[in-house]
């Protein structure tokens, strides 16, 4: 398979981001985000819908909007309000542990290195990237499902996880595009590219698209 030019995904993102929109949890690119909401909504997000997580997540801000706020909560009164989210257990436990790490070693501050993030409990690469990206404004490439089944399908790589989709994207992504590449391409599977029998018929990179794996379309 041939390697896909920085030209030929240039011209995909650019179309991407100006049909799409933004419908990712944390909304329109160019914004500034909390690092602390940031951090604590991407860690419920894992395995669940973005649509879940948003309205839970803003649940619990009400009542814990700082880590200082949550680093004091019980377990027991975090569980109610995140229990629809799945995983609600281990989830729960992972951002009362984070939220305590970030008073005792950080001041209450979310770091802004990667190895600093994913030393906090619940917090992979995707997580530790989604603040980078949309907190800190740092270039880094966050592979969630979408972006890595997307990847594969236009073409652009040939992995089978999402560490090895970042690894391969970050060789042949022009950096211009590591903040904007999550945004757009979560928001087209959210809409037009779906996992099983996707909206090819109006996809407006169809002409770019390889199709791997697609064996039925609209």
């Amino acid at each position: 398979m041939g390697r896909a030019t920085h030209e030929e995904i240039d011209r995909v993102l650019r179309i991407l981001v100006k049909e799409e929109g933004s419908l990712t949890m944390l909304g329109r690119m160019g914004v500034k985000y909390d690092a602390f909401k940031v951090l604590i909504s991407t860690i419920l997000s894992a395995r669940a819908k973005d649509e879940v997580t948003e309205v839970l997540a803003e649940k619990l801000f009400e009542l814990y909007d700082t880590a200082q706020k949550l680093a004091r909560a019980k377990q027991k009164d975090v569980i109610p309000i995140i229990r629809k989210i799945g995983f609600y257990n281990a989830k729960s436990r992972n951002i009362i542990e984070t939220s305590k790490i970030l008073v005792e070693k950080y001041n209450g501050r979310v770091p802004d290195t990667l190895e600093q993030l994913t030393e906090l409990p619940g917090v992979g690469r995707k997580v530790a990237n989604c603040v980078l990206v949309y907190a800190y404004k740092k270039d880094a490439i966050p592979v969630d499902t979408h972006v890595h089944r997307l990847s594969n399908r236009i073409g652009w790589v040939k992995t089978k996880t999402p560490e090895e989709t970042e690894k391969e994207l970050e060789k042949i992504l022009p950096k211009k595009h590591w903040q904007a590449i999550n945004n757009a391409l979560v928001t087209h599977g959210k809409t037009i590219c779906a996992p099983v029998s996707p909206f090819c018929s109006k996809c407006p990179i169809f002409k770019y698209c390889k199709r791997n794996g697609v064996g039925r379309s609209r």
